[in-house]
């Protein structure tokens, strides 16, 4: 989650100079070509059940194309802050989500969590309206839409996870993903030569190695260990880590109200993991 956080200033950058859905279709294919021998090499020859596949292939449309065109279109229109402002709804998506649609059980002090992650998120859209900044109410309703798929790759996530080892799923999304976006790319394919300058070149690798390998990897082996409602809550690392990386990379000016929002943030996470002791009897 702090990596997909900071690539979310990294997607405004890219989205500023390419299409939308050419960002997002090489972001796949690259990993792809990363995948592939990585996922022979560690988990072998799979034969993935069709069921599983079908899974995947709706993670692939909610996770990466709803996700991506949801928060680049947004990011074209507000701040990469305030984009990641919006995402702080996602623990409260995921959360609920999980108890409604998995029918897992949230302990109390869960809902705390995210009941203290929105309130450090407030703090930070409290700031930033105190700054004097305007956002844009169609850019926020898009990255809303995003976080809206993103909730739902993470509850899909959850469904098969342990059931097809890690990088195979992984590749096998990356394909899906690569698959739904190329109608929407390929038209636009002469965009790409905009990739001959070296730093946004650089850019959409890092973009793409972190976010849909890395990342991807390291959420599906969480996911055999944690339930949705437990990995909603690490989710406030993603708007957390978006506001930093866009006061630091991108200038965003940080403020007293925003250190206290992100004591908020971590203080849900230790909340929602703090080990319970067992009552001797």
């Amino acid at each position: 989650m702090v990596l997909v956080g900071a690539n979310v200033a990294v997607a405004k950058l890219l989205a500023e100079a390419l299409p939308i859905a050419m960002v997002a279709f090489l972001r796949c294919l690259l990993a792809t070509v990363v995948l592939w021998p990585l996922a022979r090499w560690m988990d072998g020859a799979q034969r993935v059940p069709g069921p599983i596949l079908r899974n995947l292939a709706l993670q692939a449309v909610f996770g990466t194309a709803l996700y991506n065109a949801g928060l680049l279109a947004g990011l074209r229109l507000t701040s990469a802050l305030e984009g990641g402002l919006v995402l702080a709804t996602l623990p409260a998506v995921v959360a609920i989500g999980g108890a409604l649609l998995l029918r897992e059980r949230l302990p109390g002090r869960q809902w705390a969590a995210v009941a203290l992650a929105g309130g450090g998120m407030a703090a930070i859209t409290v700031a930033r309206v105190a700054g004097g900044s305007h956002g844009s109410v169609l850019g926020n309703l898009l990255v809303f839409c995003g976080v809206l798929g993103e909730a739902t790759y993470v509850l899909l996530a959850r469904r098969i996870a342990g059931r097809v080892p890690v990088v195979t799923a992984s590749l096998w999304m990356q394909v899906f993903s690569a698959l739904v976006l190329a109608p929407f790319a390929l038209p636009g394919i002469g965009a790409i030569t905009a990739l001959a300058e070296p730093s946004l070149a650089a850019l959409l690798a890092f973009h793409s190695l972190t976010a849909s390998v890395i990342c991807l990897l390291l959420w599906y082996a969480g996911l055999k260990r944690v339930p949705a409602g437990m990995a909603g809550i690490f989710t406030v690392f993603l708007p957390g880590t978006a506001a930093l990386v866009a006061i630091t990379l991108l200038g965003e000016t940080f403020t007293a109200v925003h250190a206290a929002g992100f004591a908020l943030m971590i203080t849900s996470v230790a909340v929602a993991t703090w080990p319970v002791r067992a009552t001797v009897r």
